[in-house]
C-alpha cells in the first residue's frame, strides 16, 4: 500500500506541477506578445522545466521518508520519472506523425496551417533533456543539500497546498489515480515483454538444437 501511495502522490505532484508551469508559461506568453519561440528557446525552457521537476520529486521523496535519503525511494521515483519522460516523448512522436500524415492532404493552404500548428520536436534534444534531468536527479543523492533552493521549495510547497484544497485537490487526485494505474500497467507490460522475450529465446535455442541434431526424428520424416 505504501508503494501505491508513493506512486499516487507523485502522480498528483506531476499534475499540479504541470498546471503551475502552464500558468507561468501563460504569463510569459503574454509578456512576449505572442512572438514565436525558436528551437533553442523551446528546449532551453523544457530543460529548466524538467530539471526543476526532478528537483521537486527528489525533495518530495526525502520528505516522504521523514528527511532521510533512502535509495529505494529514489530508485522508484527515478523509475517513475523515466516512465513519465518516455511517455512525453512517445506522445510528441505520435502527434508529429499525425500532423505529417494529415499535411499530405491536397487542400490549398491546409498543409501550411498544419506546419504552423505542428509541435516542434527533435528526438536528440528530447533525449538529451531527459538524460540531463535524470542525471541531476541522481546527482542529488550524493549532494542532497543542492536540491533545496528557493524555486524548488516554492514549487513543492505550492503543490502540497493545492493538493490539500477541497476542489482542486480532488481533481488532481483523480489525475494522480489514473497516473498510478498507467505506471503500474507500463511496469507490468515491461515485465511481460521481458518474460516473453526470454521464452522466445529459449524456444529458438531449443528449435535450433533440434535442427542441428541429426538423430532427431519427426513425424514427417521420410523413411526409406
Amino acid at each position: 500500500m505504501d508503494l501505491l501511495n508513493f506512486i499516487f502522490r507523485i502522480g498528483v505532484i506531476l499534475a499540479v506541477y504541470n498546471f503551475l508551469w502552464w500558468l507561468i508559461m501563460l504569463f510569459i506568453r503574454v509578456l512576449r506578445g505572442g512572438r514565436p519561440k525558436i528551437l533553442f528557446e523551446i528546449y532551453f525552457i523544457k530543460t529548466i522545466r524538467y530539471v526543476f521537476l526532478a528537483d521537486v520529486i527528489f525533495l518530495f521523496s526525502i520528505q516522504q521518508a521523514g528527511g532521510l535519503v533512502l535509495i529505494n525511494d529514489l530508485l522508484l521515483a527515478g523509475l517513475i520519472l523515466l516512465i513519465y519522460f518516455t511517455g512525453k516523448i512517445q506522445s510528441k512522436q505520435e502527434r508529429q506523425s499525425l500532423f505529417s500524415v494529415r499535411g499530405k492532404a491536397n487542400i490549398p493552404g491546409f498543409g501550411d496551417l498544419l506546419n504552423r500548428l505542428k509541435p516542434v520536436f527533435d528526438i536528440r534534444l528530447e533525449i538529451g533533456v531527459v538524460v540531463l534531468a535524470l542525471a541531476i536527479f541522481s546527482g542529488f543523492y550524493f549532494a542532497p543539500h543542492l536540491a533545496s533552493n528557493t524555486i524548488s521549495n516554492w514549487f513543492l510547497e505550492s503543490i502540497l497546498n493545492i493538493e490539500d484544497t477541497p476542489v482542486f485537490g480532488f481533481i488532481f487526485k483523480i489525475v494522480g489515480f489514473f497516473f498510478m494505474i498507467s505506471v503500474l500497467m507500463r511496469i507490468a507490460n515491461a515485465i511481460m515483454a521481458i518474460l516473453m522475450g526470454s521464452k522466445k529465446e529459449a524456444d529458438f535455442a531449443e528449435d535450433d538444437h533440434k535442427d542441428n541434431d541429426d538423430d532427431h526424428f519427426d513425424d514427417y520424416t521420410e523413411i526409406k
